[in-house]
């Protein structure tokens, strides 16, 4: 592909830049994420047909906030702003930033009250989803607001005689309403043909044959989608140098076991092995209430199985992992992001350990895994059953985790998914589960009175787990998923329903 048909994508730390680069890859575009420190190098040398300038967590005013040179808004290519990348041109360009009289994270209705190419054909009000601290008070000479919200007025500026284009909101994230259509109006202000596209799986397979080679890999199968498809990939390249391992580490769904094994013996054909270790878990979870420790002690423990398990093999070089792109933004993934957590694929891993990492769907988000299973034929009830965290349970718990809660968290969350199965619910969401808050709540029942814990349940809607919003489930399973919970449950006194979207939550409590 000719070089000046390429989008560049300058990371300001964002933690949706990934995903700007896949709505542009999307419609056919490549797409190169760079650093800002080397913009104006590479920008220069690309000769790019745009650029896009991705937000971040620093205000513009701050000492060592990332910045470009100014030369870059003078090359006459276009440019589209995105939340910190507005702010910054503001900035750069004589405007004026300051910070928000309060900060905005989550979904706000943007109104175009100007003309601009980059809002061809989008409705005069639209909803937008905003995670900012920072506004622009004042635009630069040349600069007309041209969308505003109820709390922001400078929502979207432009200059349209030098093709620079900002908006405070986020076009990437799916709740944005017409977010694909202003990626594909900029795409058409830089004079490039948008078309769909889809995951390459033949250049997937040969790019895992090319790396494994003739030597063996083992993948560790949780029975998640994520390792699921990410074993199926290898096996479909490796065929039997591919070992499966499925730990029962009592930490996941109940029946998850057997369904690990039935697909891998019956539609793979590879038996694989599974390692029951649920003491092991609970021993090295034991006293451990910060989530980060839990995380690397699983990872830790995890690594600690597999290498035992190495011994048995020979020839083993490479660990399969269900990484999707959603945990290595989370677990600051670009030089200039905000840590958010650690992931068990991450952040867990021991710096000592042996084996190559091998993470087929490492670019992918949990939208483009699920459409990719699809095309794998992997049976329906991987694809349609909610997504569960590599760590399990462990993270559903807030503190230590004892068996007591993690009983009691299995058998409320077994609640959830029968409820919301039988109205319909359950494929229309993301997640659908139960946490235990250890907080404890007094408690009357009969004519006692005393305390029990308070259950919380998450129901979020999303496409791609970059963002999400919280599920408007009917009061009236609400009251019955509640009821049952109270009532079924022992030690439990309350349930909540937690009404957050991501930002500024994130899916999981911990």
């Amino acid at each position: 592909m000719n070089a000046v048909s390429m989008i560049i994508v300058v990371d300001f730390g964002s933690q949706t830049t990934h995903l700007i680069s896949r709505r542009v890859a999307d419609f056919g575009i490549q797409v190169k994420i760079i650093e800002p420190d080397v913009a104006l190098e590479v920008i220069t040398a690309v000769k790019p047909a745009g650029i896009i300038f991705s937000g971040g967590p620093a205000s513009v005013y701050e000492r060592h906030a990332p910045t470009v040179s100014k030369t870059i808004y003078t090359l006459g290519i276009p440019i589209l702003g995105i939340c910190y990348g507005q702010q910054l041109t503001a900035h750069l360009l004589g405007g004026k930033v300051k910070p928000g009289k309060t900060k905005e994270f989550g979904p706000a209705a943007l109104v175009i009250d100007g003309n601009t190419r980059l809002f061809s054909s989008l409705s005069t009000r639209s909803r937008v989803w905003m995670s900012h601290g920072d506004v622009v008070a004042s635009p630069p000479l040349g600069f007309s607001f041209v969308g505003n919200t109820e709390t922001v007025a400078a929502a979207a500026m432009t200059h349209e005689k030098r093709r620079i284009y900002c908006v405070q909101f986020h076009p990437e994230v799916e709740h944005t309403e017409h977010g694909a259509l202003i990626f594909k109006n900029f795409l058409d202000i830089c004079g490039l043909s948008a078309k769909q596209q889809s995951v390459d799986i033949e250049a997937m397979i040969k790019t895992i044959k090319k790396t494994v080679g003739s030597k063996k890999a083992i993948a560790a199968v949780s029975g998640g989608l994520d390792s699921t498809v990410s074993a199926t990939l290898v096996a479909r390249a490796i065929g039997k140098q591919l070992i499966p391992v499925h730990i029962e580490n009592g930490l996941m769904r109940k029946g998850t076991t057997q369904t690990v094994v039935s697909y891998f013996r019956n539609k793979l054909g590879i038996n694989p092995i599974v390692l029951s270790k649920e003491k092991e878990f609970l021993k090295v979870l034991k006293g451990k209430t910060d989530p980060e420790e839990k995380r690397k002690a699983i990872g830790k423990l995890y690594i600690e199985l597999f290498e035992k398990e190495l011994k048995n093999h020979t020839h083993v070089e490479f660990l399969v992992q269900g990484t999707i792109y959603s945990d290595v933004i989370e677990s600051k993934g670009t030089r200039y992001a905000a840590n958010i957590k650690s992931h068990h694929n991450i952040g867990g891993l021991p710096k000592r350990m042996k084996l190559i990492l091998v993470e087929p769907i490492r670019e992918l988000y949990t939208d483009q895994v699920r459409s990719l299973a699809k095309r794998l034929r992997i049976p329906r009830q991987f694809i349609s059953q909610q997504p569960h965290p590599g760590p399990g349970y462990a993270i559903r718990i807030i503190g230590e985790v004892t068996k007591e809660r993690l009983v009691r968290v299995c058998l409320a969350d077994a609640i959830i998914v029968e409820e919301v199965n039988m109205t319909g619910w359950y494929e229309k969401l993301l997640h659908s589960f139960a946490v235990a808050t250890g907080i404890q709540s007094t408690a009357v029942k009969g004519d006692g009175r005393g305390l029990g814990e308070v259950i919380a349940v998450r129901a979020v809607v999303s496409r791609d787990r970059m963002t999400a919003d919280w599920a408007k489930l009917p009061d009236s399973l609400l009251q019955k998923i509640s009821s049952r919970i109270v009532n079924e449950v022992p030690g439990v006194s309350r349930v909540v329903y937690d009404i957050t979207t991501k930002p500024p939550a994130t899916m999981e409590w911990e």
